[in-house]
């Protein structure tokens, strides 16, 4: 698996997306079939009730499960993929200061369809979150 600490991930990819650049995400670790995605809760991310939104976690979910199934190791062959189904579950409230984890890993598929899931986790390692994707490569 690539950490964040060992290189530079972001030589391997075009970086987040303007949206992810908004949102705030780091993919932190990464590898073929696997990625975390990482986000601290800051403000911004707050819905009325004055927890995260649930659109925040709906993201999380979605990139982690992307990244995971457009690793490469060589850069010249990016790889691109689109979601065509995306489930979340609700376990807990995530508040501003929470370092949330979301761990995307491929459970399936064929040569152009995959299953994925992912468990988003807090700081102490309580769920708060998780899903399931269905996305096709490209």
């Amino acid at each position: 698996m690539v950490s964040s600490k060992d290189m530079d991930i972001s030589v391997e990819i075009d970086g987040p997306s303007n949206f992810g650049q908004h949102i705030g995400y780091s993919l932190t670790e990464w590898s073929e079939g696997q990625a975390t995605v990482s986000l601290t809760i800051d403000e911004c991310h707050r819905n009325r009730a004055g927890i995260m939104h649930g659109g925040v976690l709906a993201t999380l979910i979605d990139t982690a499960c992307g990244y995971a199934i457009i690793h490469n190791s060589d850069p010249a062959k990016q790889r691109k993929a689109v979601t065509l189904s995306l489930s979340t579950q609700f376990t807990a409230a995530a508040n501003v200061g929470d370092h949330l984890k979301a761990v995307g890993v491929l459970k399936g598929g064929g040569k152009h369809i995959k299953f994925l899931s992912c468990e988003v986790r807090n700081q102490s390692g309580q769920l708060v979150g998780q899903g399931e994707a269905v996305m096709k490569i490209f």
